[in-house]
């Protein structure tokens, strides 16, 4: 990994304008390599024109919770019975958006999601979306360094990056460094604009990236998404909330 200089760029959810300033951007940066951490069409306007961006780009990808729930809602009962205080989100998510993300992906970009690898390894790097046997859940920023050592330690990698959670931060462990690379089109940190994370040696860092958020609204409107105000409003104040 000392060798290479890597990017990594997760939680798209289908902002195709967040994630065209982040490929201008890794344009000045010039990694050696590019990493897809998943999360790539769900809860946007542009699915289908994310997806086939990123194929474009040839960027080695992982499969992330709302990726597969494009191509399979069998555990939509388990979801909803483990997370009960996030029912109506999730039964937003199953039931309003991602039938609609599947109507405007082709059956081949539906495919390519359905064959994507839960976890990468490059050299001293692992790459997941979320946890290494859990698409669904991972730690939080502030979790300590045993149980983040805990679930990530099994990968037995230098550096474990995954995503999920939508806010980055970097963690040296004794035995490991843990990193999120936060979301191109949905931060949850306070921030709005768009995160990746560079690895450079044995410098992690994470980069942030403004895109034009009235566009962005602009475009969720003219795409008849489903919920284009709420949308617009997560992203400017880069906070969650449910619909």
């Amino acid at each position: 990994m000392d060798a290479l200089r890597i990017a990594v760029v997760s939680d798209v959810h289908g902002n195709l304008t967040a994630l065209e300033a982040v490929v201008a951007d890794l344009k000045t940066q010039a990694p050696d390599l590019v990493l897809q951490g998943g999360d790539l069409a769900l809860i946007g306007p542009r699915p289908a024109e994310a997806v086939e961006l990123v194929r474009q780009m040839g960027w080695p990808s992982v499969m992330g919770n709302t990726d597969e729930i494009v191509f399979d809602a069998a555990n939509r009962g388990l979801e909803l019975a483990k997370a009960p205080q996030l029912r109506p989100w999730l039964k937003t998510l199953f039931d309003d958006l991602a039938p609609w993300a599947r109507e405007r992906l082709s059956q081949d970009q539906i495919a390519w999601l359905r064959r994507l690898p839960r976890q990468r390894k490059l050299e001293e790097l692992a790459l997941v979306h979320a946890s290494p046997d859990d698409l669904w859940r991972s730690p939080m920023p502030d979790t300590p360094d045993g149980e983040l050592e805990g679930v990530y330690g099994v990968l037995s990698t230098r550096l474990v990056v995954y995503g999920h959670i939508h806010r980055p931060y970097v963690r040296r462990l004794q035995r490991l460094i843990v990193a999120n690379a936060g979301s191109v089109g949905l931060p949850y940190d306070g921030d709005p604009r768009a995160s990746y994370l560079f690895v450079d040696g044995s410098t992690v860092t994470t980069r942030r990236v403004e895109y034009d958020l009235d566009l962005a609204r602009t475009d969720a409107i003219q795409s008849g998404f489903p919920l284009a105000e709420w949308l617009a409003d997560v992203q400017r104040h880069a906070r969650f909330r449910m619909p």
